[in-house]
């Protein structure tokens, strides 16, 4: 006979109780138990224990008269069954749900992000021919400035050709040139700036997406914070470690060093 069958059915039914009470068996710990022997099993799947969970993990309270009428239909841990088979396929279709809106919203930010970078394309084309203008403008302007000296009748010629070409006002459309520059190029950043923000949103959405993927009936906003709360507990079992102490009484290494060299 082993240590584990000499202890009392009462011993067992009051570890039992008192692992569901304060929480710390859960439905898997008490499935996990019944397999390990037919006693255990048996022990295992009373209705107490059940009653307690189901009024824990479902809001469901179950009198002990009522329990015990109808107890040769079915117990409380098929009661605790059926409605844990029924809550896992709401959680399922709530989980379905959450990725096709998830997807849709990737959806939109990738959207947006191809508006964004039209817009930009096209912000640079206007800033490029703003500025091949204004620099076409501004040799207009010195060729209009170099004809009041004297210069060799080839180069006057091509220079007075270039501002007879000319039929804007060169001073007016120059400033006019440089104002748009200015604001394409603050329309470029403003545009960079509500791009790279999208662009973020758009990443974080893809690794939710991920992780709702990865974890079909975990709300994947909690997956970070039981990821810390699991670093957690590993830290603090590693603290819990007592590592042995040296021996105090024993000398190192380098102590029998020092006193081989002093003698």
């Amino acid at each position: 006979m082993s240590a584990a069958e000499e202890i009392p059915d009462e011993l067992w039914r009051k570890v039992l109780e008192i692992g569901v009470n304060s929480s710390t068996f859960s439905y898997k710990d008490l499935c996990c138990i019944s397999i390990s022997s037919s006693r255990l099993c048996r022990l295992s799947s009373e209705d107490s224990l059940w009653r307690f969970l189901l009024v824990i993990d479902f809001h469901t309270h179950i009198d002990s008269s009522t329990s015990s009428s109808s107890a040769s239909q079915s117990s409380t841990k098929f009661v605790y069954k059926t409605r844990f088979e029924r809550e896992k396929e709401r959680r399922l279709a709530a989980h379905t749900r959450a990725l096709l809106r998830k997807e849709s919203e990737i959806s939109e930010w990738g959207r947006r992000i191809r508006e964004l970078e039209t817009r930009l394309s096209e912000e640079a084309e206007r800033l490029q021919a703003a500025s091949v203008e204004f620099s076409n403008l501004q040799r207009v302007r010195q060729a209009s400035v170099a004809l009041n000296v004297w210069q060799p009748e080839v180069v006057r010629g091509r220079q007075k050709q270039m501002v007879e070409q000319t039929a804007v006002p060169v001073e007016g459309r120059l400033r006019a040139l440089e104002m748009e520059i200015k604001l394409c190029k603050q329309q470029i950043t403003g545009v960079n700036r509500a791009r790279r923000e999208v662009k973020q949103r758009f990443d974080m959405a893809r690794k939710e997406l991920e992780s709702m993927k990865y974890h079909p009936l975990r709300d994947y906003k909690l997956i970070r914070s039981g990821d810390q709360a699991s670093n957690a507990k590993r830290k603090k079992l590693k603290t819990s470690i007592n590592f042995p102490a040296k021996n105090p009484s024993r000398p190192s290494n380098k102590k029998k060093l020092l006193h081989l060299e002093s003698e």
